[in-house]
């Protein structure tokens, strides 16, 4: 299982510095956008990418109502997989085909309280699949223990699907997390608002051997 630093800001300047701080310590990020309207608070926008230079490969976690009109807008340096939230578009085909289109792989993001059955159909056309394990929008959410049972679930059901899950991934439950079976676990605050964001960094890495 991998660690994935995840940078969710309103502030392009802080966006700066989290992004200079994780080239110190990791080679692949996601990028947190929030349009204040699919989720209640907003972040950057994926317009404020256009000045920064990305050195470093990343994925992008669209939490917008318009995931198309953000694709065209997004930075393409080092991006390599856009997710998306299901829960925008139940018949997602059109938003699948904009980001193939682009060359970038597809995730497709769930929140908790989504069924599997929802979903299943799609799954063979995108990449992964991004469990929620908060309610989206806010840093620092607490933990929903009962999406690992779904992830279990939607492991044995497709096997081969790259899996994430993002919101609420601490030191205390990481161990549940990776014997869930999950690929990899974004981390945000936890890395970002310790005093020693690589230092952190590493705590996981050993915590999951």
């Amino acid at each position: 299982m991998k660690i994935v630093p995840a940078l969710l800001t309103d502030n392009s300047q802080d966006l700066k510095l989290m992004l200079a701080q994780a080239e110190t310590f990791t080679d692949f990020v996601q990028i947190d956008f929030m349009d204040g309207s699919f989720v209640p608070s907003k972040s950057i926008a994926p317009e404020d990418l256009t000045e920064i230079k990305m050195s470093i490969d990343w994925e992008a976690h669209l939490m917008v109502k318009d995931p198309i009109h953000s694709l065209s807008s997004l930075n393409k340096d080092g991006l390599e997989r856009v997710i998306f939230h299901l829960e925008v578009d139940p018949h997602p085909e059109s938003i699948v085909s904009a980001i193939r289109d682009q060359g970038l792989a597809v995730g497709l993001a769930i929140n908790p309280e989504t069924p599997l059955s929802q979903f299943e159909g799609i799954v063979p056309h995108i990449d992964s699949v991004l469990f929620l394990s908060v309610h989206p929008g806010f840093y620092g959410s607490p933990f929903i223990g009962e999406v690992l049972e779904k992830i279990g679930e939607f492991r044995s059901h497709f096997p081969s699907t790259l899996i994430g899950i993002d919101g609420g991934i601490s030191l205390d439950n990481i161990q549940r997390v990776k014997s869930s079976g999950v690929d990899y676990a974004c981390v945000g605050s936890r890395i970002f608002r310790h005093d020693n964001p690589g230092k952190s960094y590493e705590e996981f890495l050993k915590a999951i051997g």
